[in-house]
């Protein structure tokens, strides 16, 4: 489905990105695993757009989007819901989920996919009047990846769905990433919690200084030793 080939990317002259390389296949959940300025996020970024690489490719369904401006990209399918949420906080919760259904397909079928949203977070229906910006934290990730659901994606990239969540709100946040999975949904997630995502994704991918260093099942990572000592604190 997508198919980051050899890419390279940099902020002026600061490269992040060197020669990364990896695929994510229809129905899976794929998890990019590293530490805090690893290149995570910039991965992410330069899918969907934000930021352009300087040499690779970036396929998704046979298209290149390497070059495509992200307004084009969400069109065919693949939505990022970015670290911190980015929620308009001055709108109400169901404007927030207005404005993520701007595109042809998603306006066409806003209304159900509202409805959809309310049926997968009952809490934003007892919100929806409510200001973005007064919603609690876990609320705000709630609106964040519902809002993404309403541009109606074939690939949602998820960046640190968990940051700065309560634990019990974090199970919460993986148990509907889990859901919406089994529902059809391709994932691709940008996530900290090692230990807890290598469980139930299909593959992951380490990156470690701008670079893939490990991949493999979840299962077969939780079993390697470097792993287990980098990121499982064993």
């Amino acid at each position: 489905m997508l198919k980051v080939k050899n890419i390279n990317m940099s902020y002026g002259d600061v490269q992040v990105l060197w020669d990364v390389s990896f695929e994510v296949h229809q129905g899976e959940i794929i998890v990019l695993v590293g530490a805090n300025g690893a290149g995570k996020s910039s991965i992410l970024k330069t899918i969907s757009g934000l930021q352009r690489i300087s040499s690779g490719s970036i396929e998704f369904e046979g298209k290149d989007l390497s070059q495509m401006p992200g307004n084009e990209i969400i069109n065919t399918g693949v939505v990022h819901v970015p670290e911190g949420r980015r929620l308009f906080n001055e709108m109400t919760v169901e404007e927030n989920l207005i404005m993520g259904s701007l595109n042809g397909e998603a306006k066409q079928k806003r209304a159900e996919s509202i409805e959809e949203s309310y049926a997968l977070f009952p809490r934003l229906f007892e919100r929806k009047k409510q200001l973005a910006g007064t919603l609690s934290g876990g609320e705000q990730q709630m609106l964040a990846v519902a809002r993404g659901l309403m541009s109606k994606p074939k690939l949602l990239m998820l960046d640190e769905p968990s940051l700065g969540l309560a634990p019990v709100l974090v199970q919460d946040i993986f148990e509907i990433v889990k859901s919406i999975n089994k529902q059809g949904m391709t994932v691709l997630l940008v996530e900290q919690n090692v230990q807890t995502t290598l469980t139930f994704c299909d593959r992951a991918y380490v990156l470690e200084n701008g670079e893939i260093t490990l991949s493999g099942t979840g299962k077969e990572l939780m079993n390697n030793e470097h792993v287990k000592t980098a990121y499982l604190g064993i």
